[in-house]
């Protein structure tokens, strides 16, 4: 009986966030580009544009889902669901572009969503907090703490890439050292969990609470809807990935862009959609702490957690094991972008010029990937 009133009542908080979210009336573009490859046939360059219309609003979808059954079961598990799952939209696409051999393509998209949530939505976040007010101030003892996470998890990425890749010698040796790494960064992730959520939690407690007071203002879903809306929209989000990942070679091709720039700048942008609505809306709201949390948080779980789980996940669904051996401007790129993050949140206190010191070397980043595409 309770089941039969609750689910109504969580079927309209969907009904009505679909409604007031502009964002989410997007998910009209899933039919369209569903229909789009298997009815009409379109072309790749149509397809791609409808894919990334479509994984924007199933991204925001399954962020509220998640966070939604993370309310509503307590801080350890609820604060696991959330670390774990926050990527998840970046993750499928990953790994559909895993099973299909694509490899610069889910290197691209590693090394992308680091220097992007890092540089572009930091940055953009403290712009638009700093627009509106003159000073921030967040926490820097924790803003340290996530930027060494970072730095430590991109160290373990740089190593593989600095082995001259030379014979079939060289390359069993990078395979090797490329799972060893994906273990050690596996239970450093695990182990970070541990620290944040059990033995240290009150290094986290700034951002902790504003995520609290920001979900006051959030219809949050019963767990049945949320768990439904969760397992839906994974499904439509492996969907519509598999064909963005089949139009990619093409689209690339037609727009003159490498496999390594639509993961670096365009994967990483649409898959952190939803965290990067949220940074800016917090930042907006001086809840810069949220913003920080989210931005440095997100990336250091892409290297810790996302990156070993790919690696993994190639032995039994890619061609060939995939190794963490990126190419050099990649490398460079992760590891300037940690660095320059490190110094601008060493501080505790931010103003608008900060911000757009790191999009612009973002957008330096991006722009020499474009131009100067790299040999896959």
């Amino acid at each position: 009986m309770m089941n039969a009133v609750v689910r109504p009542g969580g079927l309209r908080l969907v009904w009505q966030e679909v409604r007031h979210n502009r964002l989410l009336w997007l998910l009209v573009f899933v039919p369209v580009v569903l229909v789009a490859e298997h009815v009409v046939h379109a072309s790749g360059q149509v397809l791609f544009v409808l894919s990334v219309l479509a994984i924007v609003p199933l991204a925001a979808l399954l962020s509220h889902a998640t966070e939604s059954v993370a309310a509503s079961t307590g801080d350890a598990v609820g604060g696991l669901l959330n670390a774990t799952l926050g990527n998840l939209t970046e993750l499928v696409i990953a790994l559909t572009a895993l099973g299909a051999g694509q490899y610069m393509l889910v290197k691209g998209s590693i090394a992308g969503a680091i220097v992007t949530n890092s540089l572009f939505m930091l940055g953009a976040s403290l712009v638009l907090g700093g627009l509106r007010h003159h000073t921030q101030e967040f926490n820097a003892a924790t803003a340290r703490l996530q930027a060494a996470m970072l730095f430590i998890a991109t160290v373990a990425l740089l190593v593989p890439s600095l082995v001259p890749d030379e014979g079939e010698r060289a390359q069993v040796f990078i395979q090797e050292l490329s799972l060893v790494l994906a273990l050690l960064l596996a239970a450093t992730y695990a182990l970070g969990l541990y620290f944040s959520l059990k033995t240290h939690k009150e290094f986290f407690g700034s951002a902790r609470a504003q995520e609290a007071d920001e979900g006051e203002h959030e219809a949050t879903w019963p767990p049945a809807v949320a768990v439904a809306v969760l397992a839906g929209v994974t499904v439509l989000v492996a969907l519509v990935s598999e064909i963005f990942v089949g139009s990619v070679e093409v689209a690339a091709d037609a727009l003159g862009m490498s496999d390594a720039f639509v993961g670096f700048v365009v994967v990483a942008l649409v898959g952190a959609a939803a965290e990067i609505a949220s940074a800016f809306s917090a930042a907006r709201k001086n809840r810069l702490d949220l913003s920080v949390g989210i931005a440095l948080g997100s990336s250091a779980q892409i290297a810790l957690f996302v990156a070993p789980v790919l690696v993994l996940a190639s032995y039994f669904l890619g061609p060939e094991p995939m190794t963490l051996q990126f190419w050099p401007s990649a490398v460079a790129m992760m590891f300037l972008a940690t660095l320059t993050v490190t110094l601008v949140c060493s501080g505790g206190r931010s103003a608008w010029f900060l911000g757009v010191l790191l999009l612009a070397v973002y957008l330096t980043f991006a722009t020499a990937l474009y131009l100067l595409p790299p040999r896959a």
